[in-house]
């Protein structure tokens, strides 16, 4: 029986599950229809990370003794513990900077541009300590020119994407230049009244 059906339905949950984050969290820390508090939100991210990922595991685990993801001898060593522990760090590490990202560079902009960003450069990154930092038996370097065209490529990306990104209204889009311009534009005028 072919793994691919499962690999591909597990790559398009993890695809939309993050790709809805920054929006989902944006929501749910806006002052209209949620919290008004980016860390009020994050707080309710942490209890969801709790659940799906202290609870499930736990009752997989112990109480159902289905672990299907274990290998000839699962174990709870130091050393293993250690890099999940450090895992999980940077999962809320990354999840509090894009939330404090999103709040700091403010509507429409950081909604807009903060996840394109995080998510074209993670997976740069990614390939970076893949083949540096986390090769089984030492760096390896590629030799394939295109390999780093590649990462260029998914550089430019990011930017193209956050430049250009539709700004939600209708209309003429406009980059994020000749949207600051145009409201430039439009604000009063200061009079010696208006100090």
């Amino acid at each position: 029986m072919s793994k691919l059906p499962l690999i591909i339905t597990a790559i398009t949950i993890a695809a939309f599950s993050w790709g809805l984050y920054v929006p989902a969290v944006h929501k749910a820390a806006s002052a209209n229809d949620g919290l008004d508090s980016n860390l009020r939100a994050f707080l309710f991210v942490g209890l969801a990370y709790f659940l799906v990922a202290v609870v499930v595991p736990l009752v997989v685990i112990f109480a159902l003794n289905a672990d299907f993801t274990a290998g000839s001898n699962p174990n709870f060593g130091l050393k293993g513990m250690g890099w999940g522990l450090f895992a999980g760090t940077l999962g809320a590490a990354g999840a509090l900077a894009v939330i404090f990202a999103v709040k700091t560079a403010g509507p429409p902009w950081g909604p807009l541009y903060v996840a394109p960003l995080v998510f074209a450069g993670a997976p740069i990154i990614n390939t970076l300590a893949s083949i540096t930092i986390f090769a089984k038996g030492g760096t390896k370097t590629p030799d394939d020119p295109r390999f780093y065209g590649g990462l260029v490529l998914a550089a430019v990306g990011a930017v193209l994407v956050m430049i250009y990104k539709p700004s939600g209204g209708h209309g003429k889009k406009q980059t994020p230049v000749a949207a600051e311009s145009a409201e430039v534009a439009s604000a009063e005028p200061l009079t010696a009244e208006s100090h």
